[in-house]
C-alpha cells in the first residue's frame, strides 16, 4: 500500500492520523496519478484517477481545478480529496481530478477559469474513451471548481450527462440584468474578493519548472518532493484592498500581477470578457443540472437568474425540465457546514442541515447511470431556507408561485441620516420632495460588515452582523419600515429604485436590506451598489451634472426571511460599501488609475415625482386572493 509505505517513510504525525481514509481508498480503488490527458494544442493536464476495483465499465465524477489536491501532503483540501473519492469509488463511480493547464502538474499556462475552454471538452473526449468508462460524465465541484462547467456545458458534449455546479457565480459573465463578469464586477463598481484572491493563488510564476516530456513516473516521483504549492507571505488584506490607485494594488502586495493587470483594466463590457471561460446568457446549456447556492454567497442573485434563464429558455426540453436547485443559508460553499444550530456571522438561523450527499448521488445516480430511483418524486423543483423562521421549503419555480410584490417608498422629512435620522418606509410615495442629503469621502468609506462577500482574507467577515452601530453614521441614509403588526415572509428579488442627485460626474449608490428586531438587532440580509455612470447599461458612460435628478435601478437582491411580528424592515442607502466593493473617487475619471479622490455631496429624492422604492416578494398568506 503506497500510502502507508509513505507513512512509515515520512513519520508524519498529521498523516499518521489520518492514515485511515488513504488506506481505505487504496483498498477498494485502483489509483492512478498524474496521468497526463492530452489536449488538442497538445498541452497536457495532470489528472488523478480513483475506480473501483472492477472488470465493469462505471461511469466518472470530474472534478477539474485550479487547486491543489496532491495526496502526498498534510492538509484538509488533500484529506477532502480522498475522502470525496472513497465516496464516489464505494458508490461504484470512478472519481476523476484534474488540474487546469498551468496549475502544478499541468502543462501550459494558466488564466482564470481555464481559458482556453475547449479544454473541458477534450478531457470528456478522452475520458469516454478510456476501457473503464461507460462514457457518462458528471461534473461535481463548488467554486473554482464548479465556475468552469457552465461554458462547457454549452459546448454540449455528448459524455457531459449531468452537472453540480455549487457556489458558482465567478462563472457567470452575463445574464439577463445582471453583468458581474465573473464576479469582478456588481452594479459596474469592482469587488475586491478577485484582487485577494489573486494574491493567494497566482504564485506559478516562481514554481519549479518541470521538464517537457516528463513521464508519469517521473511526475509521481516529482510530487513526493515537491508541492508546488508555496504559501505567499501573509498580506493584511484590510490594509492592503485600501491601496490607490486600484491597478497597482497587487504590485503593492508583491504579488504576481500578469492576469490582474489585464483584468483590472477591463470596462464592464469589455469584449475580453466574451473571449474566455465565462458563461453568458446567449450560450446554451444542455446538460440537466443540480444547481447549489447559498444567501450569503457573493453572488446569490444572479445564481438564482441563471437557474430561471436555464428552465426558461433551454433549446430542449429534457434539460429544461431536469434543473434542480437548492438555497442554503451559508456563506460560500459552507453548505455542508450547516449544524443543529447554524450560526452565519453571529446570528442563529437554526437547524440548516440537508441531506446533499444522498440527493448529489442520486442525481448521479439517476443520469450516470440510468437507474430508474425516486430522485424527481423524493426532490422538490426548489429547496429554499427561510432564515427568521428557520425552516427549509419548497417551491415548483423561483421565486415560489405564491408570493406577490410589494412595495415600499423611502420617506423622510430630510433628515434620514443615521439610525437617529427620521427616515421611514410606508406604502405610499411622499407627495412632497424633502431630499435626504449625504457626504460620500472616498477617504473615509462606509465599512463592510458582514455581508454576501467571499475570500477577501481579514478585510470582511461575511454573514449576517448587528449593523446597529455602523448606522450611526451620518452617511448612511435609514428608512424603516413601522413595526409589523403581524410576521411577514420576504422571499424572492429585491428591486430597488433610487432618485438621486449629485455635485459629483460620477458617484455610487449602496443599498442594504435588514432584518430589525424588537430589541433594536438589525441583521443585514443582503446588499448591492450601481456606478451612476453605467445607470443606462455596460455598454456606455454617461455622467451626471450637477442638481440634476436621475433614476438609478440598482442590480437586485435576493433573500428568504421571515420578518415576525414586531420586527421592521429596514433599508440603508450609502454610497460605500468597502472594502467589499472599490470605493468610487467621484472623479468622473479612469477609476482604476487614479490616487485621489473627490469629495461627493450627494442626496436620494423621494416624493410622487421622484418615487424612490424597493419592491419586496412576499409570500401570501394561506387563503388569500392573488
Amino acid at each position: 500500500m503506497f500510502f502507508l509505505a509513505f507513512l512509515l517513510f515520512n513519520g508524519n504525525v498529521y498523516l499518521q492520523a489520518q492514515a485511515s481514509i488513504f488506506d481505505q481508498l487504496d483498498a477498494i480503488a485502483i489509483i492512478d496519478e498524474k496521468v497526463m490527458v492530452p489536449m488538442r494544442d497538445g498541452v497536457r493536464l495532470a489528472t488523478d484517477i480513483y475506480r473501483p476495483r472492477t472488470d465493469e465499465k462505471v461511469p466518472i465524477i470530474f472534478v477539474r481545478t485550479p487547486y491543489n489536491f496532491n495526496s502526498w501532503v498534510e492538509g484538509e483540501r488533500q484529506t477532502r480529496t480522498a475522502e470525496q473519492a472513497y465516496e464516489a469509488v464505494q458508490r461504484g463511480y470512478a472519481y476523476v481530478v484534474q488540474n487546469e493547464r498551468g496549475r502544478y502538474y499541468s502543462e501550459g499556462e494558466w488564466d482564470i477559469l481555464g481559458v482556453p475552454l475547449t479544454d473541458g471538452y477534450d478531457a470528456f473526449s478522452w475520458m469516454k474513451e478510456q476501457s473503464w468508462s461507460n462514457g457518462k460524465i458528471g461534473t461535481y465541484g463548488c467554486s473554482s471548481t464548479a465556475e468552469w462547467q457552465m461554458a462547457v456545458a454549452a459546448l454540449d458534449h455528448p459524455s457531459h450527462a449531468a452537472m453540480v455546479p455549487q457556489g458558482y457565480g465567478a462563472g457567470i459573465g452575463r445574464v439577463g440584468e445582471y453583468l458581474e463578469q465573473g464576479n469582478w464586477y456588481r452594479g459596474g463598481a469592482e469587488q475586491l474578493l478577485f484582487f485577494a484572491w489573486l494574491y493567494g493563488v497566482e504564485h506559478d510564476k516562481y514554481k519549479p519548472r518541470i521538464p517537457a516530456g516528463a513521464t508519469q513516473e517521473d511526475l509521481k516521483r516529482i510530487s513526493r518532493f515537491y508541492d508546488l504549492a508555496p504559501d505567499n507571505p501573509e498580506v493584511d488584506m484590510a490594509e492592503a484592498l485600501r491601496h490607490l490607485p486600484l491597478e497597482d494594488m497587487l504590485q503593492n502586495m508583491h504579488g504576481k500581477r500578469e492576469i490582474f493587470d489585464k483584468m483590472v483594466r477591463r470596462t464592464p463590457n469589455h469584449p475580453d470578457w466574451y473571449t474566455g471561460g465565462l458563461y453568458h446568457d446567449d450560450m446554451e446549456i444542455g446538460v440537466p443540472s443540480f444547481w447549489f447556492t447559498s444567501w450569503y454567497d457573493v453572488s446569490i442573485s444572479p445564481n438564482l437568474a441563471l437557474f430561471n434563464h436555464v428552465r426558461d429558455n433551454a433549446k430542449d426540453p429534457l434539460v429544461r425540465e431536469n434543473q434542480y436547485l437548492v438555497i442554503a443559508p451559508t456563506l460560500h460553499c459552507a453548505y455542508t457546514r450547516a449544524t443543529e444550530n447554524t450560526i452565519v456571522g453571529e446570528r442563529s438561523v437554526g437547524d440548516a442541515r440537508l441531506n446533499y450527499r444522498e440527493q448529489i448521488f442520486a442525481w448521479f445516480d439517476l443520469w450516470l447511470k440510468g437507474e430508474a430511483n425516486n430522485f424527481k418524486e423524493a426532490t422538490p423543483r426548489v429547496q429554499y431556507y427561510t432564515m427568521g423562521s428557520n425552516q427549509w421549503q419548497s417551491a415548483d419555480q423561483w421565486p415560489p408561485a405564491d408570493t406577490e410584490d410589494l412595495t415600499f417608498y423611502l420617506s423622510s422629512q430630510g433628515k434620514a441620516n443615521s439610525l437617529y435620522g427620521d427616515g421611514a418606509l410606508r406604502l405610499k410615495a411622499p407627495s412632497k420632495d424633502q431630499p435626504d442629503a449625504f457626504t460620500y469621502d472616498p477617504a473615509n468609506p462606509v465599512p463592510s460588515y458582514g455581508g454576501n462577500v467571499c475570500c477577501t482574507g481579514n478585510a470582511v467577515k461575511g454573514g449576517a452582523f448587528d449593523q446597529q452601530q455602523m448606522e450611526t453614521r451620518n452617511d448612511i441614509l435609514v428608512y424603516t419600515s413601522e413595526p409589523l403588526e403581524e410576521g411577514m415572509e420576504v422571499t424572492g428579488f429585491i428591486e430597488a429604485t433610487l432618485f438621486v442627485s449629485s455635485d459629483a460626474r460620477d458617484t455610487d449608490f449602496t443599498v442594504k436590506l435588514v432584518d430589525v428586531y424588537p430589541d433594536g438587532r438589525a441583521y443585514n440580509l443582503d446588499e448591492t451598489i450601481q456606478r451612476v455612470r453605467y445607470r443606462e447599461g455596460y455598454d456606455k458612460e454617461v455622467f451626471m451634472e450637477t442638481g440634476k435628478v436621475y433614476e438609478v435601478a440598482l442590480t437586485p437582491m435576493a433573500t428568504s426571511n421571515y420578518f415576525g411580528e414586531g420586527h421592521r424592515i429596514r433599508i440603508e442607502v450609502s454610497s460605500s460599501n468597502f472594502p467589499r466593493f472599490a470605493r468610487n473617487l467621484n472623479t468622473g475619471g479612469v477609476n482604476y488609475s487614479e490616487k485621489e479622490g473627490k469629495v461627493a455631496h450627494n442626496k436620494v429624492h423621494h416624493s410622487k415625482a421622484y418615487p424612490s422604492r424597493v419592491r419586496l416578494s412576499v409570500k401570501r398568506k394561506q387563503g388569500a386572493r392573488k
